[in-house]
């Protein structure tokens, strides 16, 4: 049994977090207002405290081990719920707090690099942000504002389309240059195919639509890896294991950065996209309307 001696100090376990949820010492950094140096120094620090790798370093990039993926999960819940034990002790008032709802991936992928931004323009305002991995329940969440995927369509709620679906696949540099590149539409299916499982991925571009839009009627085989998770699944093609979907801007990072590799040629485009979701029955405060303008910008 750990004695407090042995538990790592909750600072080491903050840069963890960002740096395992965001795969990218660098982004957590930015995130956390330091520096690359300052944070590995910190997850070497935390590895050596616990004697076991947390990161497997790849090609311009981070992936987790298991020991990682099994810390990542409880740091993640134990910081939520001291959040949430501080925000009731803080007893801010309710004018100005925020409560967010959005999938894991949107949240992971852009809403949490970007949020310092917001809260360093507005910092009497707190943001809760409720995620899912399946689609979610607005009413039962009582969010006050959305950011959700599809069609825009949610009956007694009003939307305003934030960004368009525009999916292409993408890979890492060391399978790219592993089978020469992907000239062609027909080469992608000579590499293995990353793609969220059917209840995770029925409203997101999948495969089958992406070869149908390029003018191809292809079936992906039964060979594909199949993911329930979208981080999951860029993790997989961040080291290699396949070539994914990757939709803009959720990935632009990573492809900015050259830890992936974006096959723009083959984009498309659908009517779907990620939607501002706020109810009809209820006028949005000051501060809703500020982290709705802000998200606009």
């Amino acid at each position: 049994m750990l004695s407090d001696s042995d538990l790592p100090p909750l600072q080491l376990l903050v840069v963890f977090e960002s740096a395992a949820r965001l795969l990218s010492f660098t982004a957590a950094a930015r995130e956390l207002g330091t520096t690359q140096p300052a944070v590995s120094q910190q997850i070497q620090a935390l590895e050596a405290s616990l004697g076991v790798a947390l990161f497997e370093r790849v090609y311009r990039g981070v992936v987790l081990t298991d020991a990682g993926h099994i810390l990542l999960k409880t740091t993640q819940s134990s910081l939520r719920d001291l959040r949430e034990v501080l925000q009731k002790i803080k007893q801010k008032p309710k004018s100005q707090r925020i409560s967010v709802a959005t999938d894991f991936a949107f949240a992971a992928f852009w809403l949490m690099p970007r949020l310092p931004e917001f809260r360093r323009l507005h910092k009497d305002i707190d943001i809760r942000i409720h995620t899912s991995q399946s689609e979610v329940d607005l009413a039962s969440l009582e969010a006050d504002v959305a950011v959700l995927f599809g069609e825009g369509q949610y009956q007694g709620y009003v939307a305003e389309k934030l960004l368009p679906e525009v999916v292409y696949p993408v890979c890492s540099p060391k399978l790219y240059a592993e089978f020469g590149g992907f000239p062609g539409l027909a080469d992608l299916i000579k590499a293995p195919l990353l793609k969220l499982n059917a209840d995770m991925g029925q409203k997101w571009m999948d495969w089958d639509l992406l070869f149908q839009l390029n003018g191809s009627q292809w079936t992906p085989s039964e060979s594909v890896m199949e993911f329930d998770n979208y981080t999951l699944l860029a993790q997989a093609a961040i080291s290699g294991q396949g070539i994914g979907l990757g939709w803009s801007p959720l990935l632009d990072d990573f492809i900015q950065s050259g830890v992936l590799i974006a096959l723009s040629e083959f984009a498309v485009q659908s009517d779907h996209g990620y939607h501002i979701v706020v109810s009809k029955k209820r006028a949005p405060t000051a501060s809703v309307s500020a982290f709705i303008d802000w998200l606009k910008s």
